[in-house]
């Protein structure tokens, strides 16, 4: 079987690649589409939702798509849908991951969470997945490993960050692995 998955992130596509092994992943490059396929929903499910139906409207191929946000609870869940572009449009995980430091220092509450979902787009249907990872946020950044927020991120269980995890471990546990844990069990029923 063959599925695109809607991304620019490499960093997600060779965590997502590492989990669907049985699956051939095209990338967007394969399928020749060089615009940026907006995201300009309000909720993490509705972006996932309008890049893959673009996808689907613009290229007529089965993929998916995957959006996700870091809720932080004493910031009223922000970053939320904006965690990529939370410190401007430039993306910068430094930048990001500096003001949510910033902002919370003033709170003793560093609950978050990581939220994927996914949406596929086979054989003329869609079908929703979604990975959910609790866990806190760190007063300073540790580890090399990961991307975006994982170094400020350790997850309920744990004592290290996503990003002193190694990809294996992470996805065993986080919120994509979850959402990619979900897909690969409905694909294994096609």
């Amino acid at each position: 079987m063959e599925l695109v998955f809607a991304t620019n992130n490499n960093n997600k596509l060779k965590e997502v690649q590492a989990m669907l092994n049985a699956v051939t992943l095209l990338t967007l490059a394969d399928i020749k589409c060089t615009e940026n396929i907006p995201e300009t929903s309000s909720t993490i499910i509705g972006n996932a939702i309008q890049k893959v139906n673009y996808l689907s409207d613009n290229y007529n191929v089965d993929g998916f798509a995957d959006d996700t946000g870091l809720e932080i609870e004493a910031l009223n869940n922000e970053p939320g849908v904006y965690s990529a572009r939370y410190a401007g449009e430039e993306k910068s995980a430094e930048a990001n991951m500096n003001l949510v430091l910033q902002k919370l220092q003033e709170h003793t509450n560093k609950k978050a969470r990581f939220v994927t979902v996914i949406a596929l787009n086979l054989n003329g249907t869609q079908h929703i997945f979604e990975g959910i990872c609790n866990g806190i946020i760190t007063e300073t950044k540790s580890g090399s490993k990961g991307f975006g927020y994982d170094p400020i991120f350790i997850p309920d269980g744990f004592t290290k960050t996503f990003a002193d995890m190694t990809q294996e471990e992470k996805a065993r546990i986080s919120h994509r692995g979850i959402a990619v844990k979900k897909l690969i069990h409905f694909l294994n029923q096609q």
